[in-house]
């Protein structure tokens, strides 16, 4: 009979509320362009750009979150309770620092980030609006992002998803009440959104806290967020800052694209905006999938199970494959209905449809280069996914998407076809690198030194 540590970690325990949690997240981001949409396209590109440089900057306090929460899941698998809890209140401690930081120079200097996006000057009051508001804001999300990541990857992937069925309803109904000026408020526009981003993210963060406060054994009081363990921070970091480069490289990739896109012209990045939406839906299920894995390959890592953890991220990308390829095939099916949604501009409605069919390419690479990328990241090769980001996304993703995009001219389908490129090279190298089994080598090398048994096949097999 299964225990119920093993049972919580199985790939499909832990897939359905990290989907569910997604997917009214990107439920929230699609309810915010629709309403968006209805005060002007140029309020959505804004949208679109802004929170482009709030994902870049996300990835500074996500270095430490997402470090720590490999690290709680290996802890946890090697029944190592208590330094799990002391790494999760570090993780949560210094990403909070970090975002409180980053906050006061959005709220700051809104004007100049915007101008360094290459936003056009007709946007520039609107992006003051929203960068300003929302991205002051940011450290809530640096709160929401830590706790949530130390949540999961103890095995509770139902209480974020509870969080997130909260935010989104409450956010749908401020969105309507703020941006339209319903039951008697005032019309605040896109102001309207940065309200209701704000007092979404402040109930998230309590919920949150309460949640994290009583994950572990024992309950974490408020006077332990002030702790500080030298080996263990310089392990986060060991692990962390790669994940970070990582992270940032992509996020810094997409805003230089995005920068591109707004030399084209506010059409051609509106257009990416609602593509952006729209591949967020495609991808939801399988990305639940890529991050699941992760939780539970690095807590098989951790328990020394090491053939289940190599077969686990095998199991986790065919059916992310499955996935996303089915869903990719409907939005290429219906996509133009879609688009239809957000905008009646005939312009931006034709060159989504033109990028449908290359979405059919897009997304299982994606989906190859998330599964084999997050098991890396899981069994502490963060490292080589840093490296080959940095190469892979600097020349292909950013330099090539410039090159055929603007100076050849291929515009919106030129940069598709490098995101495509880049995508489909990283995920092979990661599946090359996963098949090599380096990590796992070195586990095992490990603990054939020490004399430590090693569960390598069908011992307490985690199900699916």
């Amino acid at each position: 009979m299964k225990s119920k540590s093993v049972n919580k970690f199985g790939l499909w325990m832990l897939a359905w509320p990290i989907f569910i949690e997604v997917f009214l997240q990107t439920l929230l981001g699609t309810v915010d362009t629709i309403m968006v949409s209805r005060i002007s396209d140029d309020a959505v590109a804004v949208v679109g750009i802004s929170n482009q440089i709030f994902g870049a900057l996300t990835t500074l306090f996500m270095t430490f979150a997402g470090g720590a929460g490999i690290l709680v899941a290996q802890r946890i698998g090697s029944k190592r309770g208590e330094e799990a809890r002391t790494i999760a209140i570090m993780g949560v401690s210094i990403s909070t620092l970090i975002g409180i930081f980053l906050s006061i120079i959005l709220f700051s200097f809104p004007e100049g980030i915007a101008h360094l996006l290459n936003v056009p000057d007709e946007l520039i009051p609107l992006s003051n609006i929203y960068i300003g508001y929302v991205g002051g804001g940011m450290f809530m999300v640096a709160m929401m992002s830590a706790m949530s990541t130390a949540i999961r990857n103890t095995g509770n992937t139902k209480g974020p998803m509870y969080m997130g069925i909260m935010m989104n309803v409450l956010h749908i109904i401020l969105n309507y009440i703020f941006i339209f000026g319903s039951f008697g408020f005032p019309k605040l526009g896109l102001g309207g959104v940065a309200v209701s981003d704000n007092v979404c993210r402040l109930l998230a963060v309590l919920v949150l806290f309460y949640m994290f406060r009583y994950s572990f054994e024992r309950k974490i009081l408020f006077a332990e967020f002030k702790v500080f363990n030298r080996k263990l921070f310089k392990e986060i970091l060991k692990i962390g800052w790669p994940l970070g480069v990582n992270m940032a490289c992509w996020v810094f990739s997409q805003l230089a694209i995005f920068s591109f896109l707004a030399l084209l012209g506010p059409k051609e990045l509106a257009t990416r905006t609602y593509m952006n939406t729209l591949e967020s839906f495609c991808f939801t299920l399988g990305y639940a999938f890529a991050l699941s894995a992760q939780i539970q390959i690095a807590h098989l890592f951790g328990a020394k199970r090491i053939n289940e953890a190599y077969k686990s991220a095998y199991r986790a990308l065919i059916i992310g494959l499955i996935i996303v390829t089915a869903n990719a095939f409907l939005i290429f099916l219906f996509g133009k209905y879609l688009l239809g949604i957000f905008t009646s501009d005939p312009d931006i409605i034709a060159m989504g449809v033109s990028l449908l069919a290359l979405n059919l390419i897009l997304q299982p690479c994606k989906m190859l280069n998330m599964a084999m990328g997050n098991s890396l990241n899981a069994v502490g090769d963060t490292k080589y996914v840093m490296y080959i980001s940095i190469v892979s996304l600097s020349l292909i993703a950013t330099g090539c998407s410039y090159w055929i995009g603007i100076e050849v001219g291929w515009g919106l389908i030129g940069i598709y076809c490098c995101m495509i490129a880049d995508e489909m090279v990283r995920g092979l190298l990661v599946l090359n690198r996963w098949r090599g089994r380096k990590m796992l080598h070195k586990m095992e090398a490990e603990e054939l030194a020490v004399g430590s048994p090693i569960l390598v096949a069908g011992t307490g097999t985690l199900p699916m």
